[in-house]
């Protein structure tokens, strides 16, 4: 029960950071492209590799604090259930252009920011 409550904590935390950039990114770049949900998914793929690998290779990491970052803090920080509604509109709204380039970024920047959170999570001294 204790490891739920701490799942539920982290993901409120994530939540909130999502909305706190989502709030950020519409101020400071418009609301013409998801700045918002690119940045939180890119950033999200770049910690849970970052986290996961991180704790695979480290005997003492705690699994609590690996559910709570991993499946709380950033299941609540990251969404695709927005990314695709998002590029859903943007197609149906005739901006097909726009949706390709949300789809395409997306794809491949998470790709990336994973791999490079893999790559800092094995660099790391143990």
């Amino acid at each position: 029960m204790e490891r739920l409550l701490w799942i539920m904590f982290a993901g409120a935390l994530g939540t909130g950071t999502r909305y706190l950039i989502g709030l950020w990114a519409a101020q400071r770049l418009g609301t013409t492209f998801p700045y918002g949900t690119l940045i939180v998914n890119v950033v999200g793929c770049f910690l849970i590799a970052l986290v996961i690998e991180f704790s695979l290779t480290r005997a003492n990491f705690p699994t609590t604090l690996k559910l709570a970052i991993a499946t709380g803090y950033i299941g609540g920080l990251t969404t695709y259930s927005s990314f695709n509604y998002e590029s859903s509109r943007l197609l149906i709204s005739g901006a097909q252009s726009t949706a390709m380039v949300n789809v395409s970024l997306t794809l491949v920047t998470c790709f990336i920011a994973g791999m490079l959170g893999e790559a800092l999570a094995r660099a790391l001294p143990r």
